[in-house]
């Protein structure tokens, strides 16, 4: 039988060709945890800064909800919106922490938030329309976007905005590019800058009067270090909000996640979600209803990234990298480090190799400016976090 890369091979030689959408740019964060991965495996101690994964596993609740599950459930198809004791505990979420009204039945279960973008970007938008993006901002929007022929509309952000995008911007970028929707983050990966309540309004007010379609990205909600981050809902009941247990859950692969949808839309998600994933993991979903119970352990998992954050607030400026961007939540620093390199890719390559860091190279998140920034992860334990400052310190002395 033929390699797949054979195939390819004898494709383009009869004149075949791949499908254009599967040309997408390769998610660097994921490249560069394959590269720690064999590193470590041919015995390099690693320091592991470049993914979003918080070091400490699921709650016990969850296992134990999944223990149980194994035990007793047959562990079958699930409605394609997901059982209704977890859509009816998210809804419960939204009233105790944000004061909001949710419907369970505008709740959809989905597998992580990469199935909600997924569904959001199919349902709302058509090939060749524009969705307004900020950058930086997380790669697998645009590389989404682009296999499925949306177009990616960019508003770039600035220091004295606090790099988060204005209601003056969205309009400005609406009337050059007729765009069709806004994508929002708070707190945003990799700047970690949390939309402050008042920025927020005026985003979707304006996002409401030019009729776009929004879609809000929480999942980085419960990780902030000083005033909680807003949901778009309080703003705008018809915002599309995606979150996961992924993040402040610690459930990174489980795979699963959510949405709220209007009304109006919860048929059509129904209907994609039963073509394109059938369902949601059931285990997971038994699982992630027990998430809910686990405040006091999910909190002291917070406290280990605070300790992280002023560990590297602290030592950064004192070793070298003195600028950065905010880093008011979720669990990423952004920083600038054109002092040493205008590649950040090379810059991150040699960080691995030389000094068994791995991070992230800020071309990921910025086709514009990227090369001149680096995301360091601060998901790890307060021992990761330590050993790659005094590792980055070395390196950086080196690297001069």
């Amino acid at each position: 039988m033929p390699s797949a890369d054979e195939v390819v091979q004898r494709a383009k030689r009869a004149g075949r060709k791949l499908a254009a959408r599967g040309d997408v740019e390769p998610f660097l964060a994921m490249d560069v945890l394959r590269d720690a991965h064999r590193r470590a495996a041919q015995g390099q101690d690693i320091c592991h800064l470049e993914v979003g994964q918080p070091a400490a596993s699921a709650p016990r609740a969850v296992l134990e909800a999944a223990r149980a599950a194994l035990d007793g459930d047959r562990l079958g198809y699930t409605e394609a919106t997901g059982i209704p004791e977890l859509r009816e505990r998210i809804a419960a979420h939204y009233a105790a922490a944000y004061g909001v009204s949710v419907a369970p039945e505008r709740v959809i279960v989905t597998p992580g938030s990469s199935g909600g973008f997924m569904l959001a970007f199919l349902a709302l938008f058509s090939a060749g329309e524009k969705l307004a993006l900020a950058s930086p901002g997380y790669p697998a929007y645009r590389n989404i976007l682009k296999a499925l022929d949306i177009e990616t509309a960019w508003l770039e952000t600035r220091a004295e905005d606090r790099w988060v995008p204005t209601a003056e911007d969205l309009a400005n970028l609406d009337d050059a590019e007729s765009l069709s929707g806004l994508l929002l983050a708070s707190p945003g990966n990799p700047t970690g800058t949390v939309i402050e309540p008042d920025r927020l309004a005026s985003l979707c007010r304006t996002a409401h009067e030019r009729c776009l379609w929004l879609i809000s990205d929480e999942i980085y909600h419960g990780l902030t270090y000083a005033a909680p981050a807003d949901t778009a809902l309080r703003h705008d009941p018809d915002a599309i909000v995606i979150n996961s247990f992924s993040k402040y859950y610690c459930m990174t692969g489980w795979r699963i996640g959510w949405m709220i949808v209007p009304d109006a839309l919860v048929r059509t998600m129904e209907r994609l979600a039963q073509n394109l994933f059938i369902c949601s993991p059931a285990i997971s979903q038994l699982a992630a209803v027990a998430a809910f119970d686990a405040d006091e352990e999910l909190e002291a998992n917070k406290a280990v990234y605070a300790k992280n954050r002023d560990l590297l607030l602290s030592a950064l400026p004192q070793i070298g990298i003195d600028r950065f961007l905010p880093v008011d939540g979720a669990f990423y620093l952004y920083a600038d480090i054109s002092d040493y390199t205008n590649n950040s890719l090379d810059f991150s390559a040699r960080l691995l190799a030389e000094a068994g860091i791995a991070a992230t190279p800020g071309r990921d998140f910025d086709p514009f400016n990227g090369d001149r920034y680096l995301r360091l992860s601060f998901a790890g334990s307060n021992e990761t976090i330590t050993k790659a400052i005094d590792r980055l310190d070395g390196f950086l002395k080196a690297f001069r």
